[in-house]
């Protein structure tokens, strides 16, 4: 949704293989079909992914790394506001893990 959702849409009308990194299957798979039927761009795919689990960025990046042979853009744009105080599995504060540490890592990962 929001800002995400339209620099996919950007990207998938400019023909680029597109990869929607999502935490619910259900959303992210609506919004895939969307994109595609906007575009005309089939090659608009779904990926899990979960920014406040460093075990889910870390399969992530090498799912991406093993499946696909170049990665031009990335667009870190996950991020929450607002929840009440929790600690992740992984013994981090969840909204740090989301916004800051989760990314940082994927970004770390896929640089190769």
């Amino acid at each position: 949704a929001g800002i995400g959702k339209c620099v996919a849409m950007d990207l998938a009308r400019r023909n680029a293989r597109t990869i929607l990194a999502c935490r619910s299957r259900e959303r992210g798979q609506a919004a895939v079909e969307e994109i595609r039927a906007a575009t005309g761009n089939p090659a608009v795919v779904l990926r899990l992914l979960d920014t406040g689990s460093l075990a889910s960025v870390r399969a992530f990046a090498g799912a991406v790394l093993r499946e696909e042979p170049r990665l031009d853009v990335l667009v870190n744009n996950a991020g929450v506001t607002g929840l009440p105080f929790a600690i992740t599995s992984e013994g981090l504060e969840q909204t740090f893990a989301t916004n800051y540490l989760g990314p940082f890592l994927l970004t770390n990962l896929l640089l190769g």
